[in-house]
């Protein structure tokens, strides 16, 4: 209590700003249809043909963010989770809806099980040496 006989609240600073839940970014979904794509290591591309995502007045904030921050260059979704302080979860779903209205692609780094033995590379190196 302070001093005037009123309670007061710790639970946040005048700096923290305001305070928004996760699942209110996401309108309470914790998923996406597409989100067993959606890795952190799985790279987010803005479409070329998007000019001003702000003129939506569809997308959020969060959205928004998401476009401009891949427009500059692709982002895996761990950057994009850690350039905008969201949790992995919300960014799936954002990232999700973005998918689906066209606005970004998904698109997955070669899985390592898939990449040349390095070996193979090795002798093919030796080899144009050898020419």
């Amino acid at each position: 209590m302070s001093a005037d006989g009123q309670a007061r609240s710790h639970w946040f600073d005048d700096e923290a700003g305001p305070v928004v839940r996760p699942y209110a970014m996401t309108r309470g979904r914790t998923s996406h249809a597409a989100q067993h794509r959606l890795d952190l290591i799985a790279v987010v591309v803005t479409e070329p043909h998007v000019d001003d995502p702000e003129a939506d007045p569809t997308l959020s904030p969060e959205h928004v963010d998401i476009v401009e921050l891949c427009r500059d260059a692709p982002q895996s979704v761990a950057e994009l989770a850690a350039e905008l302080d969201l949790p992995i979860g919300v960014v799936r779903v954002l990232v999700g809806d973005l998918t689906d209205a066209g606005l970004v692609h998904v698109t997955r780094p070669v899985p390592p099980a898939e990449l040349p033995d390095e070996s193979i590379l090795r002798d093919v190196i030796n080899g144009l040496r050898a020419l």
